[in-house]
């Protein structure tokens, strides 16, 4: 196969460790399946076979939803095999949800979890459907299907082939399918391997959903090019993590992947006194910003200073701080090999100077070629053979990025702009605050007003008067909140993105 594919990566590492263990999957923190490189290629070119004798193949585009397990990497395998794009779905998607991103994928086949399988049915949109039971041992799981015999012929694959469409959060509107080609994955996994050091040598403890590029792409893709074992587990439990991450005759992992939410539950569980991390050789955060206090308590408590990085679904990873050399706190890093950027004015096109906040534009061999049937939404993605991410942010004299800002989230009041994140970093300094979320709601005044969704740590006691005040004292009275609302929890994604939209409910 072509080694500038995914599959072609693929092909070479499993024919190489094929006696080493793949994944050793947890349900519940009882280990359930162990599974060598030879297996997992067997299972998956059997589905492979299966799914080729049900005529689908090359280009055709095929739904995973159903919960982690190992079945779901057999599936997943197989579809890269045949040059058929994958389509991993959250299941915890609602019929609502599942109507539209159905008739906008078009799938040949949907492979459901047999709970999972009831929604779809409710989306009545007639797409053919394929039970997985997810649940049930790896044996039992329906996968891979009955072997329809006869030889196998894979088709030969070109990077520009379609292998991923990822479904972006969708927070302002109809999600969109970024689509991922094989020369987008194979180049994205080459530069994580690269920046990260990975070898065979790194036992990964994978904790993330498999619906998303975080622990798909960068966690899983890379782990299984390298011949890594992957202790998988079904779901993320704080106290459960801790335990694998800890034991190193049993386990042995070196290697954590995860966004900030899961570190500060996984802290919240070490007990006291915490255990040692000595054997762990990289903690990396990504997927939403990890606030600096957070980075020297992951110091603190796990041993080291962990590597913050950024990427999109769009463009894959295209940032991260050094593995050898400085972690700058509240920094997403360097640039990976290959990508270019921009610090751009949003409204002139042009360049801003070093340390001046502008919007990222980027070029890369991992960037999508476009949205799945959306040509507006990709021209206005693209200038010029850039790709406008939508954040704002800077580079400092020593080269290392920072974000600052959604450019959509920007809050416009009386012709001034206000960024929210400004704001945020100022109230969650405030002795007694958690966390925080600023956002601009409706205002007959100035257009918008600035508010602010606090939650306070556990027994602290805090006014709406205090936090005036202290904004008062660090920021121009313009960019201190006019509301402050205090919350339980803020409304996030599976990844950990706040959700923007859902904080301005606590205003209503």
């Amino acid at each position: 196969m072509n080694q500038e594919t995914l599959a072609g990566g693929f092909e070479q590492s499993f024919s190489r460790y094929k006696d080493r263990t793949a994944i050793v999957f947890l349900r519940e923190g009882v280990v359930e399946t162990r599974l060598t490189y030879e297996n997992l290629r067997g299972d998956s070119l059997r589905f492979a076979r299966w799914l080729l004798s049900r005529d689908i193949g090359k280009g055709d585009r095929v739904v995973l939803f159903f919960p982690k397990c190992p079945a779901f990497v057999t599936a997943y395998l197989a579809l890269q095999w045949i040059g058929a794009a994958a389509v991993p779905l959250n299941p915890r998607f609602k019929p609502s949800e599942m109507e539209y991103l159905l008739r906008d994928a078009e799938p040949k086949l949907v492979l459901a979890g047999a709970e999972e399988e009831d929604v779809v049915k409710r989306t009545e949109t007639g797409f053919p459907v394929r039970v997985v039971d997810a649940r049930a041992p790896y044996g039992e799981a329906s996968l891979p299907g009955e072997d329809p015999g006869g030889p196998l012929a894979l088709p030969d694959l070109d990077p520009s082939d379609p292998a991923l469409v990822i479904y972006t959060s969708g927070t302002t509107g109809n999600p969109k399918g970024a689509m991922l080609t094989q020369g987008n994955l194979a180049n994205d996994a080459r530069n994580v391997v690269r920046v990260w050091e990975i070898t065979g040598e790194d036992v990964l403890c994978h904790a993330l959903p498999l619906f998303h590029v975080h622990g798909l792409c960068f966690a899983l893709h890379t782990a299984l090019l390298q011949g890594c074992r992957v202790v998988m587990t079904d779901l993320f439990r704080p106290r459960e993590a801790a335990e694998v991450l800890a034991d190193k005759d049993r386990f042995g992992c070196t290697l954590f992947m995860a966004v900030p939410t899961m570190y500060r539950k996984l802290l919240e569980n070490l007990g006291d006194p915490p255990p040692d991390f000595g054997h762990m050789r990289l903690w990396t955060s990504g997927s939403a910003p990890l606030p600096p206090k957070e980075f020297r308590r992951i110091e603190d408590l796990l041993g080291q200073e962990p590597v913050e990085r950024e990427g999109m679904s769009e463009t894959g990873m295209n940032f991260s701080n050094p593995v050898r050399g400085a972690r700058k706190p509240g920094s997403i890093g360097l640039p990976l090999p290959g990508v270019s950027v921009r610090v751009v004015d949003p409204a002139s096109g042009q360049d801003v100077p070093a340390g001046e906040e502008g919007e990222l534009w980027l070029r890369s061999a991992s960037i999508i070629p476009g949205y799945w049937r959306k040509p507006e939404e990709t021209a206005k993605t693209f200038r010029d053979g850039w790709f406008r991410t939508g954040d704002l942010g800077r580079v400092d004299e020593e080269g290392y990025y920072y974000l600052t800002d959604r450019l959509k989230h920007i809050i416009i009041s009386g012709g001034e702009n206000i960024s929210p994140k400004e704001i945020e970093n100022v109230i969650d300094k405030l002795e007694g605050v958690a966390e925080s979320s600023v956002t601009g709601i409706p205002d007959e005044q100035w257009g918008e007003k600035v508010a602010a969704a606090v939650v306070a740590k556990p027994g602290a006691s805090l006014s709406r008067e205090e936090i005036s005040a202290w904004c008062r004292k660090h920021l121009h009275d313009w960019k201190c909140p006019k509301e402050i609302a205090f919350v339980d929890r803020l409304p996030r994604n599976t990844m950990g993105k706040v959700l923007k939209e859902d904080v301005k409910k606590a205003f209503e």
